[in-house]
């Protein structure tokens, strides 16, 4: 953003090119000296591979206790039980809530939720003007 305030002054395409051509030659560098240095990591994670694909294997042929066996899972349909809806009424102001007027069909499965008007300054005991 700074930048965009100052006047503008002339780019020098040589210098620009210069540090490009500087940035390449460190990262050919860098890529020729990698192996010499780090490539012993390639061989461990190689290692690390093939252990964990036997882990693996192992853990497969490997049978659980009758008790601690996954069961199979229970379909939704045996617990959750959605009825038709009944047809959406023609006029406009009848589409917003014209499920909820249903009590068969309303979302609230325990009853509206009330919430009274509370003071977090009575909760604690303090009294109403400790904070002005």
């Amino acid at each position: 953003m700074a930048d965009s305030q100052r006047p503008s002054e002339p780019i020098n395409f040589v210098h620009q090119d210069e540090i490009w051509k500087a940035h390449v030659k460190v990262v050919k560098n860098s890529a020729e000296v990698w192996p010499k240095k780090w490539g012993f990591l390639t061989e461990v994670y190689k290692e690390y591979e093939r252990e964990s694909v036997k882990l693996v294997e192992a853990i497969r042929t490997t049978e659980l206790p009758h008790h601690l066996a996954a069961r199979p899972p229970t379909p939704p349909e045996k617990y959750i039980h959605v009825g038709p809806s009944p047809p959406v009424p023609q006029t406009t102001q009848a589409l917003i809530g014209w499920r909820s007027g249903r009590s068969h069909l309303q979302l609230e499965k325990y009853g509206t939720v009330y919430h009274g008007r509370r003071s977090f300054l009575k909760e604690l005991g303090w009294p109403l003007d400790s904070c002005n």
